[in-house]
């Protein structure tokens, strides 16, 4: 494509960074710091006013590192060769998206069937963040990876601040007090960082996963492990590292085993998910009532409706003397830093794409070729 889609301005490729509308959204997809990194003789940014201010970043922060602050929203989509963006576009936006641009975000493509569609039919190439594969190459912009280590790690702040207790063995004149026990079911990237956070807290923390390789991971970090392999059955990890689904069977069995040990934790952790599904419930209505007066649970899963049969996706519920927080967009609670990490993986994703001759889309690549739902006028998600 031609980068300077017919303008007078010299060949280069302008990376746009328009302000985030989605409600409640605090992310920028770029910092001042990743702007500084990306600019060159080849690559301009611009991003539009007040973009960053949400997350703590100045418009001046921006032009001191060399980037252009655009007031007008439309222009800053119409001039884009390539589009950073945190959550999806809007239609209004993703219609000012000009042809043989890239659009790469966090995109829900499992939800936005109809808007990859809409990207397509004008044009857009698409990456999904989500998509990236997990494979060594892939590490520097594994975006799913980078918010998720954030999220684990409020996860523990919410429950440890909703807790009527303090999670650390106390030894005092006035006698000793006993460490909170947390448990953390799913040691993916958000469960390891619960873990590893837990622990620093000082709670006597444990963690479980149906997947049979974490088992060292989760007792690396201090915790111990929940082994609930008594048929042999404990392995579904699917291709990529993710948790796979089920049988019901199974889920039945495995939700029985873990209902004694959820009804000992002080604060229990929910991440479980497997993508482009419903996430599994793990903490049933019975289990809940088993629960101590007091306790808490932190539903990682309740954008994916939950993994707590209790949870109401983005509200804090009181169920029998349990607090169950199910928060939504949980990196967007810090978004200082889940900027500065979402940038870095954006930037890593499409730098290596942009050569003399402007934006190259090769979908033999074994990164871009996955993460790619649309290209040429062609929708490739679920291909």
């Amino acid at each position: 494509m031609d980068p300077s889609h017919g303008s007078e301005r010299p060949l280069s490729v302008r990376v746009c960074v328009p302000r985030e509308t989605a409600a409640g959204e605090t992310r920028v997809a770029l910092t001042p710091d990743g702007a500084k990194r990306l600019i060159s003789d080849r690559i301009s940014v611009a991003v539009e006013a007040g973009a960053g201010v949400s997350a703590g970043f100045l418009d001046a922060s921006y032009e001191e590192v060399g980037a252009e602050i655009v007031a007008d929203a439309n222009e800053i989509l119409d001039e884009a060769d390539i589009v950073f963006k945190v959550a999806p576009p809007t239609e209004a936006e993703a219609d000012g998206i000009p042809e043989g641009a890239v659009l790469a975000c966090l995109l829900r493509p499992h939800e936005n069937e109809a808007l990859i569609q809409r990207l397509a039919g004008r044009g857009v190439t698409v990456l999904a963040l989500e998509l990236v594969p997990r494979i060594t190459r892939a590490q520097s912009m594994d975006a799913l990876s980078s918010q998720s280590n954030l999220a684990g790690y409020k996860a523990v702040l919410l429950g440890a601040n909703s807790l009527g207790r303090i999670f650390p063995l106390l030894m005092t004149a006035a006698g000793t007090l006993s460490p909170a026990r947390v448990l953390v079911l799913g040691a993916g990237v958000a469960g390891l960082q619960a873990i590893a956070t837990a622990r620093r807290l000082g709670a006597d923390t444990w963690g479980y996963d149906i997947r049979a390789a974490v088992k060292e991971e989760v007792e690396s970090l201090g915790a111990k492990f929940v082994d609930l392999d008594e048929g042999g059955a404990r392995d579904a990890e699917a291709e990529g590292g993710y948790a796979k689904e089920l049988e019901a069977a199974e889920q039945s069995r495995q939700r029985e085993l873990l209902a004694r040990h959820i009804a000992r934790a002080d604060v229990v952790i929910t991440t479980a998910l497997v993508p482009g599904r419903a996430a599994p419930v793990l903490v049933t209505d019975d289990m809940v009532d088993r629960m101590k007066l007091g306790s808490v649970i932190v539903d990682l899963a309740g954008e994916a409706g939950g993994n707590c049969a209790l949870s109401k996706p983005g509200e804090t519920v009181v169920e029998r003397g349990v607090t169950i927080h199910a928060p939504l967009n949980v990196p967007g609670s810090l978004p200082h830093h889940a900027s500065q990490l979402l940038g870095r993986n954006l930037s890593a994703l499409v730098k290596p794409m942009i050569g003399e001759d402007g934006v190259a889309v090769d979908l033999e690549d074994d990164v871009i070729g996955p993460c790619c739902v649309a290209h040429a006028g062609e929708v490739r998600f679920g291909a």
